[in-house]
């Protein structure tokens, strides 16, 4: 019972643990009576009470010990967890640019300020998206952000990551930040 005291974090099961101990207890200390004795007598009872009592409150609990049901995940986990799927997003969304730039165009992949029926994991399109999209690429200040706009509409977009970086004198930590958090469509 201890175990499934444990398992299940249940105070009424800590509870019930108690008398299976006691009888445990009781059995070891007249486990070594002469036969027929009150002792052996008292072995006997809390042996065959220990075993079917245990035995039927263990099944009686077992679907709440054993269940099929997963554990929720904490909210590390789960952040985790969220992060390599927008990460997946942002790959594929990346991968239909890199293939299909008009397709990306057309989807508004990299567009979080026009309306879309699908994530694309925040990706962002550096040749077309206003500094507020470009700001929310994980160290990407605003003034980032205006400084890439106004290069952009200069040199008429970018090619890379690489090209936003040295024209814009970034810092060089964020190049690879941009790698996956952008697309600079045509």
């Amino acid at each position: 019972m201890g175990f499934a005291a444990a398992r299940t974090r249940s105070v009424g099961l800590w509870i019930a643990t108690i008398p299976y101990a006691a009888l445990v207890a009781a059995m070891l200390a007249t486990a070594d009576s002469e036969r027929g004795s009150t002792a052996d007598s008292v072995f006997v009872l809390t042996w065959v009470l220990s075993w079917l009592g245990g035995t039927l409150h263990t099944l009686a609990v077992r679907h709440r010990v054993f269940s099929s049901r997963s554990i929720p995940p904490s909210s590390l986990q789960h952040a985790v967890l969220e992060t390599k799927r927008r990460r997946e997003l942002r790959a594929h969304a990346a991968e239909i640019a890199r293939t299909d730039p008009q397709l990306a165009l057309e989807l508004a992949i990299g567009r979080p300020d026009l309306p879309r029926t699908f994530d694309d994991g925040g990706i962002v399109d550096v040749n077309h998206a206003p500094a507020s999209a470009l700001a929310t690429i994980p160290g990407i200040r605003p003034a980032h952000a205006e400084l890439i706009v106004r290069m952009r509409q200069d040199l008429g977009g970018f090619t890379s990551a690489e090209e936003v970086a040295a024209m814009t004198d970034l810092p060089p930590h964020l190049t690879p930040v941009l790698k996956e958090h952008a697309v600079f469509l045509p």
